[in-house]
């Protein structure tokens, strides 16, 4: 039994690391700055479940695995906050939105 928990484990971490890596390569690949706070949101909310979900199979006692399941809900509200929150400044600061964004309204006027 123990060497399913240790496998379960591993196998968790190894995708919280494939999606941390993920989400640091959309960072630095992506051009526009909001297409990098996608990347960087997706990866990062990923990567805590997988994480908590291997240190909850991890380590097997109750009161740990309450604890790990609230800092995942506290992370799972307060990771779209801020995101959205950068996205705002975002698009309220930058002058040359207009020319990295696709609007509905130029397609119908075509």
């Amino acid at each position: 039994m123990e060497w399913l928990r240790f496998i379960l484990t591993a196998v968790f971490l190894g995708l919280a690391i494939f999606s941390f890596a993920s989400a640091v390569l959309g960072t630095f690949r992506f051009g526009f700055i909001m297409n990098r706070i996608h990347s960087a949101g997706i990866g990062d909310t990923a990567a805590l479940l997988f994480v908590v979900l291997a240190a909850v199979i991890g380590s097997g006692e109750l009161m740990t695995i309450l604890k790990l399941l609230l800092v995942l809900v506290f992370m799972w509200c307060t990771s779209p906050v801020s995101t959205h929150f950068l996205g705002q400044i975002e698009y309220y600061m930058d002058r040359t939105l207009n020319q990295n964004v696709e609007r509905e309204d130029q397609h119908e006027s075509d």
